[in-house]
C-alpha cells in the first residue's frame, strides 16, 4: 500500500459514509482515540503493484475508557515477520528489526485486521493482547512493513527483543474474526474468565468439577461447576441424559441419578470445549457463553428389536451433584418444547441455600413428546408439575430424527434471579444454536485471556509446557463473576462467587491474578469490599451465594492488602476496605465459623488464642489455636501495611505490634521425634492454655508420617489446621529475620529447611507449602529455592493423571506452578516477589491496566535436551540493563514494565545472598 500524499501509511482511508480519511503515522493514535468502538474503512492502493489484489479493508477497534488511557506498547513479532522486516529501513538507517516488534496498542483491547485478498488469499491479523499471529510472510509487503517501520520511527521507548514463534495453548488465530459488536471493556475481560456457565460430562467417580479422567461412568451433562474443589461436591445442577430408551418405552428409560450410569468411550477437551463419545455411541459436545451452555448431542442410527427407528430422549433433573435439592423445586414445559423451572440446594462447604433457574430449549429435531417424570416415572400427560423436597423428579423430550443428520442442539440459560432471565440469558448470549460459532468466541476469549502471558520455551520438554499452561488455564476458572445475577441485594458493584476459599487462594492465586488479569483481580477485590457492605463482614470461604466455613484467619485481609500495596487499579474504595479489615481485626461475630475471627478478647489481652478459650462472647469451633494465631498475627501485619499508607499511624503501630504475636506460642526448647528419633532440631510452635501454660501437641501430628487426616475442621481436629507443627513454625512471612534468628541462624535454618523437604513431613497438596519452597532466599540461599522448585515440578506437578497433589483448590495448585515456572514467586499482601530463574528461556507477562509488559530472560538456559536444567542457578541480574542484586523484586518491575535479565550457572553463586539483598522483614526495616 502506498503512502499518501502526507507521507501516512494508511493511505488513503475511505469511510463506511464513503468520506474519505487522509492521515499519516503521525495521526494515527489520535485518529484511534477517537474510536470508542470498531470502525471499518476500506482502502485502495494509489500506487500500482504495491498490493497484489488491489482494495482491501480495514477495520481498527479500540476499547478505552474513562479511567484507561491509551498507550504506546510493545511486542514481539513472529518468526515469519523477522524474515520480512530484517534489513528495512527506519528513519534514513538500516535498522535489523528481527530485534524488534513494534505496533502501537491500545491498554485495553486493539486488534487491526486486514480483510483485504493478498496473494495467497489469507488475511493478516495483528493481535496486541498476547503474540502477534501472522498467516504469511508475504502480507506484510507495502502496509504492513512501512506501518510498523514507521510506527518504529515515532517511538521513543524501544525495547529490542528476540524474534520467535510463541507458544499457545490454544495455537494461532489464523482464520479467527473479530466480534462484529464489542461490549464496554470491563465486561468483556470479566466474562473471558469466570464465567458462570462451566459445561461438562459428569462422571460418578471423582466429580467435584464434573469429569475426571478416572475412568468412571458419566451420570449427564450439567452446566455450572466449581472446580478443583474439596468437601461436598458443588453445583452440577439440572443434569441432562441422552438416551436411547430399549425398544421406545418411555418406562424403560433411565431418570435418576442412580439408573443414569454409562460407561465412557473416547473424550477430548480444550479451554472452551468439550467432547465425548459414551458406550452406546452417544457423542456429546459442549461449549458455553456467560451464562449459557450450548450441547450438541450426536445419536447414532439405532432400532427396536422389530426395526422400527428409535426415537432419542433427553431427560431433565431437577437435582445436583451431590443431590442437595431442598424444599421446593418446580418445572414446565412450554408448547415450544422450551422447559424452565428452578430448585434450592445446599452450598457444598458452608451455610444456607440456593436457589437456581434454567431455561432450556432444542433445535435439529422435532419434538415427539415432552413431558414431566417423578420417581423415576414418566407422567405422560403431565406438562408442568412442583415437587416437594428430595422428591426426585423433572422432565423428559422424545425427538424423531428420520429428517435429520441425527443431531439434536440443547441450549440452556441459568440464572440466581429468575427463570426469565435465564430464558433471556440463552437467547441473548447464543440466538442462533449456532455451536461452531460459540464454541469459536469461547475459544477466542480464553486466547485472549491466556495471551497475557508469551513465552519462549527455549526447548524444554512439551510436557512442561502443558504443566504451565494448564496451571495457567486452571488459575482463571474461579472466583465466577455472577454480576447481574446476585438477588441477595441491589448493588452497582461487581459480585464475584466460588471464592472457595481464600485460605486457599490468597497465598498464590489472587496474586497471580494480579500480575495476568489485574483489571478483573481489582472487580474481584470491589466485589469482596462490597459483601462487606452488605453483609456486615469479608468472606473467607464463600460459594453459591452463601457464606463458606472459615478455615483459619481473615485472609480476605490478605487480598485486600495484597492489591493495596500493588497499587491496583479499578475504582476500590479503599476508605471502605480499610473499614473492613478494621472490622475483622476488632469486631467479633456472634458465629465465627462462617466469617470474621474468633477469639478476638483473649487475642487482644493475651496475644494469643488458647486451647479451649474461655473468653469469649461468641460461638465457633475451638479448635485451631495454633494456626489461626499465626494467621490472626499475618493478618494484622497486613491490616498494618495498609494503615501505615492510609496515614492511620496509631493503627498501624498496634497492628505490626499485634503481627509479633506469633512469637508468644514459640517455644524454644520443644524438640521433636519421628518413630522416637530425635530429629535434632529444636524449638517448635505449641499449643498453650489461658494461664499462659504450654500443652503438647506432637510437631509431627497432621504430617504425612503421622495421622495426616487428624486436623481438619471437626471437634478432634487439634491445634493445627492442615498441617504440623513443623509446616506451621515456619509461618511468618512478614518477619522471617526474626524467625530465622529464633531458630538458630540462617545455617541451622537452612538444613532444618531441608529437613521439612525431604524427611517426609511436607505435603505439597496443602497450600501452606508452597511458600516454604522459597523461604531459603531469607537466609539467603536463593539458589536452592530454584533447587526445590525443579524438584517439585516435575515429580508432584506433572501432565500425568495425578499430576496435581491432592485437588487443585479452585486454581491454587494451577497458581503454584505457574508462579513458580514464571521465576517469581509472590510473598501475598507483601509487595515482594522472590526471583528464580523461569523454566522456560523468557517469559513476558503483559499488564492489562498499564499496556507495559515485563520481559524474564534467562541467559545460559539450558532447558532442553539429555541433562537439561543444570544451570539452575543465578550468577548475577541486570534490570533494565543495570545489575541487580536483590533476589526480590517489587510489583512495579510488573506494573511499569522492563526487563529482567538472569544470567545462569551450574553452582550457586553469592548473587542474592548479601543481607542487604534479601527480601525486607518487619525486624529488619529502617
Amino acid at each position: 500500500m502506498a503512502s499518501s500524499a502526507n507521507g501516512g501509511v494508511l493511505g488513503e482511508l475511505e469511510q463506511n459514509d464513503n468520506k474519505t480519511l487522509t492521515t499519516s503515522t503521525s495521526d494515527v493514535i489520535p485518529t484511534i482515540a477517537r474510536l470508542s468502538r470498531c470502525q471499518r474503512f476500506s482502502f485502495r492502493s494509489t500506487t500500482p503493484g504495491t498490493l497484489d489484489d488491489g482494495d482491501g479493508d480495514l477495520r481498527i477497534c479500540c476499547l478505552a475508557t474513562a479511567t484507561r488511557p491509551l498507550e504506546l506498547s510493545a511486542f514481539h513479532c513472529s518468526e515469519a515477520v523477522e524474515k520480512v522486516l530484517r534489513d528495512t529501513i527506519v528513519s534514513g538507517k538500516t535498522v535489523d528489526l528481527s530485534a524488534y516488534g513494534i505496533i502501537f496498542a491500545c491498554v485495553g483491547r486493539i486488534t487491526i485486521l486486514y480483510k483485504g485478498r493478498p496473494r495467497d488469499g489469507q488475511p493478516l491479523a495483528i493481535d496486541t493482547q498476547g503474540a502477534p499471529y501472522f498467516s504469511a510472510p508475504n502480507l506484510l509487503t507495502s502496509f504492513a512493513t512501512r506501518f510498523i517501520t514507521e510506527t518504529v520511527a515515532n517511538m521513543d521507548n524501544v525495547l529490542p527483543i528476540k524474534s520467535t514463534v510463541s507458544a499457545h495453548p490454544l495455537g494461532d488465530t489464523q482464520g479467527s474474526s473479530t466480534s462484529d459488536t464489542l461490549r464496554d471493556e470491563t465486561t468483556l475481560q470479566s466474562k473471558q474468565m469466570a464465567r458462570m456457565a462451566k459445561a461438562s460430562a459428569d462422571c460418578v467417580g471423582e466429580a467435584h468439577g464434573g469429569f475426571a479422567s478416572d475412568g468412571s461412568d458419566i451420570s449427564g451433562f450439567s452446566h455450572m461447576h466449581d472446580s478443583g474443589t474439596g468437601g461436598t461436591i458443588s453445583l452440577g445442577n439440572f443434569p441432562l441424559f441422552p438416551q436411547y430408551c430399549p425398544e421406545n418405552d418411555l418406562t424403560k428409560c433411565k431418570f435418576t441419578k442412580s439408573q443414569r450410569h454409562i460407561p465412557r468411550q473416547s473424550y477430548n477437551a480444550s479451554p472452551g470445549y468439550f467432547d465425548i463419545t459414551l458406550a452406546d455411541g452417544i457423542r456429546g459436545e459442549a461449549t458455553v457463553a456467560a451464562h449459557t451452555a450450548l450441547y450438541r448431542f450426536t445419536f447414532p442410527p439405532n432400532t427396536t428389536s422389530n426395526g422400527t427407528i428409535s426415537n432419542p430422549v433427553i431427560t431433565i433433573d431437577l437435582n445436583d451433584l451431590a443431590g442437595t435439592r431442598t424444599g421446593i423445586a418446580a418445572i414446565s414445559i412450554e408448547e415450544t418444547g422450551t422447559i424452565f423451572g428452578n430448585g434450592t440446594f445446599r452450598p457444598s462447604f458452608g451455610t444456607g441455600q440456593y436457589t437456581l433457574h434454567f431455561c432450556a430449549d432444542f433445535k435439529g429435531a422435532d419434538i415427539l413428546h415432552a413431558a414431566v417424570w417423578e420417581r423415576g416415572i414418566p407422567i405422560n400427560n403431565e406438562t408442568a408439575k412442583t415437587f416437594a423436597a428430595y422428591v426426585a423428579g423433572g422432565a423428559y423430550t422424545m425427538f424423531d430424527l428420520s429428517q435429520t443428520a441425527g443431531e439434536v442442539l440443547v441450549r440452556v440459560g441459568l440464572s440466581f434471579m429468575n427463570t426469565s432471565q435465564a430464558c433471556q440469558n440463552a437467547r441473548s448470549e447464543i440466538p442462533t444454536f449456532d455451536f461452531s460459532t460459540v464454541r469459536r468466541s469461547s475459544e477466542e476469549a480464553w486466547r485472549k485471556k491466556l495471551g497475557a502471558i508469551s513465552i519462549i520455551s527455549g526447548g524444554v520438554s512439551k510436557d512442561l509446557e502443558i504443566i504451565f499452561w494448564s496451571g495457567f488455564y486452571r488459575t482463571m476458572l474461579s472466583p465466577q463473576d455472577y454480576t447481574n445475577e446476585n438477588p441477595l441485594w441491589n448493588s452497582s458493584e461487581p459480585y464475584f462467587d466460588s471464592f472457595y476459599c481464600i485460605w486457599d487462594s490468597f497465598r498464590s492465586q489472587h496474586p497471580f491474578l494480579t500480575l495476568v488479569d489485574p483489571v478483573v483481580q481489582s472487580r474481584m477485590v470491589r466485589a469482596l469490599i462490597d459483601i462487606y457492605k452488605h453483609e456486615g463482614k469479608l468472606p473467607d470461604c464463600r460459594m453459591s451465594l452463601c457464606k463458606g466455613l472459615t478455615q483459619g484467619g481473615s485472609n480476605a485481609d490478605v487480598v485486600l492488602a495484597d492489591a493495596f500495596i500493588k497499587k491496583l487499579g479499578g475504582g476500590i474504595d479503599w476508605d471502605l476496605a480499610y473499614e473492613a479489615v478494621m472490622s475483622d481485626a476488632e469486631d467479633e461475630p456472634q458465629m465465627w465459623d462462617y466469617v470474621g475471627r474468633g477469639g478476638l478478647e483473649s487475642w487482644k489481652t493475651l496475644g494469643y488464642i488458647p486451647v479451649h478459650n474461655m473468653n469469649t462472647g461468641s460461638s465457633g469451633l475451638q479448635t485451631r489455636s495454633v494456626s489461626r494465631t499465626v494467621e490472626f498475627a499475618y493478618n494484622d501485619f497486613c491490616i498494618a501495611e495498609m494503615a501505615a499508607k492510609l496515614e492511620h499511624v496509631d493503627d498501624s503501630t498496634k497492628y505490626f505490634q499485634r503481627s509479633s504475636n506469633w512469637r508468644n506460642l514459640f517455644k524454644a526448647d520443644q524438640k521433636s521425634f519421628i518413630n522416637g528419633t530425635d530429629t535434632g532440631f529444636t524449638g517448635f510452635l505449641q499449643p498453650r492454655l489461658q494461664n499462659g501454660s504450654f500443652t503438647f501437641q506432637d510437631p509431627v501430628r497432621c504430617s504425612p508420617l503421622l495421622d495426616p487426616d487428624s486436623c481438619y475442621l471437626d471437634g478432634g481436629g487439634g491445634e493445627f489446621y492442615e498441617g504440623s507443627s513443623w509446616l506451621y513454625t515456619f509461618f511468618a512471612p512478614h518477619d522471617m529475620a526474626s524467625l530465622i534468628t529464633a531458630l538458630g541462624g540462617p545455617t541451622t535454618f537452612t538444613s532444618r529447611l531441608d529437613f521439612l523437604h525431604e524427611s517426609g513431613l511436607l505435603y505439597m497438596g496443602d497450600e501452606q507449602a508452597f511458600l516454604t519452597v522459597f523461604l531459603y532466599h531469607y537466609a539467603g540461599r536463593p539458589g536452592l529455592s530454584a533447587k526445590r522448585a525443579h524438584n517439585y515440578i516435575p515429580s508432584q506437578f506433572n501432565n500425568t493423571d495425578m499430576g496435581i497433589p491432592g485437588n487443585d483448590d479452585s486454581g491454587a495448585m494451577g497458581s503454584f506452578v505457574a508462579l513458580t515456572m514464571m521465576g517469581v514467586f509472590p510473598n501475598p499482601g507483601q509487595d515482594v516477589y522472590l526471583i528464580l530463574p523461569p523454566f522456560f528461556e523468557e517469559v513476558r507477562v503483559a499488564n492489562s491496566e498499564t499496556g507495559k509488559v515485563a520481559v524474564i530472560k534467562n541467559l545460559g538456559f539450558d532447558g532442553s535436551g539429555v541433562g537439561a536444567y543444570k544451570n539452575i542457578y543465578v550468577q548475577e541480574a541486570r534490570r533494565d540493563g543495570k545489575a541487580w542484586t536483590k533476589n526480590w523484586i517489587g510489583h512495579d518491575f510488573f506494573r511499569n514494565g522492563g526487563v529482567l535479565e538472569l544470567v545462569l550457572g551450574e553452582n550457586e553463586s553469592d548473587w542474592g545472598t548479601r543481607e542487604e539483598d534479601l527480601p525486607p522483614s518487619l525486624s529488619t526495616r529502617n
